[in-house]
């Protein structure tokens, strides 16, 4: 999700894939509420899963994003200059938006559509004093107004990693790569793992079911530090570095099969895990982990076939590229304002979704493109 500060970032298929990556978060979002709806109305659920799973690599990509235009970091840049540079830009947008979104939300869902049939919804808890406690608790973590923002909180985390990472990297050799990657692969079946553990005995420390070290006192285990986003940084490091020297057929013949691979376990995998655990939101978060093998399998195709498509740089195209991060930003209400807009009875799910998804991407557009025009608005939104 970075914004262009520099030639180097004027990359067609860069802009072309910030672009897709963020109508794919808008439609994620538009795809919740039918997913929140479970076995009361199974029809909704399953549309919701089976649309909301083919769009899940939509994060990964744009931390695989930062990746290349960011890696490696220019040279001469100071630790102090880099993270004054990155985390302001990200701390004025991200104390703006956690105020304004909770008061939009309080607006819409108590006076002008507080008869909402959104499932996720329950208008009785959008009380001023409610308000009050999400306006001010951001401090703490994101909340369910501002669920788009934890990435925001976790993209400062990258921030702060990625100077002392690019000191390896650039001395590292492409083995190493290889053996860094590979140790981040292990990394994405622990959650399974952890899973079925329980079914072959295992019992856990005093009720934590953590493993490999982990419990009560110590939540970092063995695989801590080689897990999470910061694998999607060194793909792409390692991508950008030693593209693949594929043909379009070798291409098509991987990563189509990896896709729909990655893709069946991601959709099928969580209406299993609803059905055999329901009620435990935590398991099912489990298959839609960014950082699963699941999900990998389908982001690692997007990346490539996308890298390889060597879209030409284009004006208009970088322009639209540039408003996706306000985009972001602010689609949150119009999630679930799109939801009540589009609810009407005979209206197949399948084709509300779409719908939504289009018409809060645009209404976004709209009113990141107004914020633009104007020097003081436009760091809240570029």
């Amino acid at each position: 999700m970075e914004r262009n500060e520099s030639m180097r970032e004027n990359i067609g298929w860069i802009d072309f894939l910030r672009v897709l990556a963020c109508f794919l978060v808008v439609f994620s979002h538009c795809c919740d509420a039918f997913i929140g709806q479970f076995d009361t109305d199974r029809e909704a659920f399953l549309t919701g899963v089976f649309a909301g799973s083919l769009v899940r690599p939509c994060v990964p990509l744009f931390v695989m994003m930062t990746g290349v235009l960011l890696l490696p970091l220019r040279p001469g840049i100071g630790l102090t200059d880099f993270y004054s540079r990155r985390i302001r830009r990200i701390m004025v947008p991200l104390v703006f938006w956690s105020l304004v979104l909770p008061l939009a939300a309080f607006c819409y869902f108590r006076y002008v559509c507080p008869e909402t049939r959104n499932p996720l919804l329950s208008v009785d808890g959008y009380t001023v004093q409610s308000l009050w406690q999400r306006m001010y608790t951001f401090v703490f973590n994101f909340n369910f107004d501002t669920v788009p923002l934890w990435y925001l909180y976790m993209l400062v985390g990258l921030y702060l990693l990625m100077p002392v990472l690019n000191s390896w990297l650039v001395q590292a050799s492409r083995r190493d790569l290889h053996t860094v990657l590979a140790l981040w692969g292990v990394s994405f079946v622990l959650p399974y793992v952890r899973m079925v553990a329980p079914l072959l005995g295992y019992q856990g420390n005093y009720g934590n079911m953590d493993l490999l070290g982990g419990c009560d006192w110590n939540t970092y285990g063995t695989f801590y530090y080689f897990s999470g986003f910061i694998g999607y940084l060194i793909l792409a490091y390692y991508l950008k570095t030693y593209p693949l020297e594929w043909s379009w057929r070798k291409t098509w013949l991987v990563t189509v099969p990896m896709f729909f691979a990655g893709y069946a376990v991601t959709s099928y995998g969580y209406i299993l895990t609803q059905d055999f655990f329901p009620g435990n939101y935590a398991y099912l978060e489990i298959v839609w982990y960014f950082s699963g093998i699941n999900v990998f399998m389908m982001t690692f195709p997007v990346f490539v076939i996308v890298q390889k498509m060597q879209v030409r740089p284009r004006a208009w195209l970088s322009r639209l590229a540039g408003l996706t991060f306000g985009v972001y930003l602010c689609h949150y209400t119009f999630a679930f304002l799109c939801y009540d807009l589009f609810d009407r009875a005979g209206w197949p799910y399948l084709w509300r979704i779409p719908c939504m998804a289009v018409t809060a991407f645009t209404c976004s557009l709209v009113v990141v493109w107004v914020f633009s025009l104007h020097r003081r608005t436009s760091r809240l939104v570029r």
